[in-house]
């Protein structure tokens, strides 16, 4: 059996959906663990990863092709923080949306037909940063078996409005997938 880590970020992209039970064919990035994974999940756990899954980069030759046995789906608490931005961070404090004419809110993206969502830069920065020791595993059916809705969302702070308190809540950070590989 070969435990293989699968970042959330990649799968909430691009990654297929797949259960207990599929074959899969992980393209392997590397065989040692990276150092901010031993930080997210311990040294016990992060000793049990024997590889490190990933299809952004390039093709990968090294490959885990097997039957999936287990999933676990790997949450970590997170502590938000909304802060005003700085005047030169983006939007100035006092302004709700993008003045005209400002390149920065052109960012967005076209569909066609002449319909264009824009988005305005938001008054607020938010500095999400990860609770030392508070990974945590649950046995998950598979990857991406509904649409992704384990975060919680984050909350619209509108007009001028005070930013939310500092809150503390879980993020999914990714999953730890045992394959028997074949032989």
């Amino acid at each position: 059996m070969t435990r293989v880590w699968l970042t959330e970020w990649e799968w909430a992209c691009c990654g297929d959906a797949f259960a207990i039970g599929d074959e899969v064919d992980f393209g392997i990035e590397t065989r040692t663990s990276h150092a901010a994974l031993a930080d997210m999940l311990g040294p016990e756990l992060f000793a049990a990863v024997e590889a490190m899954e990933s299809h952004h980069e390039e093709e990968f030759t090294d490959r885990v092709r097997g039957r999936v046995v287990a999933v676990h789906e790997v949450t970590q608490d997170v502590i938000e923080r909304w802060s005003l931005r700085r005047p030169g961070h983006g939007a100035p404090p006092e302004s709700i949306k993008a003045a005209d004419g400002d390149e920065r809110a052109d960012g967005g993206r076209e569909f066609g037909n002449g319909a264009f969502l824009a988005r305005s830069p938001s008054r607020y920065m938010i500095e999400i940063e990860p609770v030392a020791n508070s990974a945590r595993l649950t046995s998950a059916q598979g990857v991406r078996l509904r649409i992704d809705d384990d975060d919680e969302p984050l909350p619209r702070v509108q007009g001028t409005a005070s930013p939310p308190p500092e809150q503390r809540r879980r993020s999914l950070k990714g999953w730890l997938v045992d394959v028997e590989e074949h032989a």
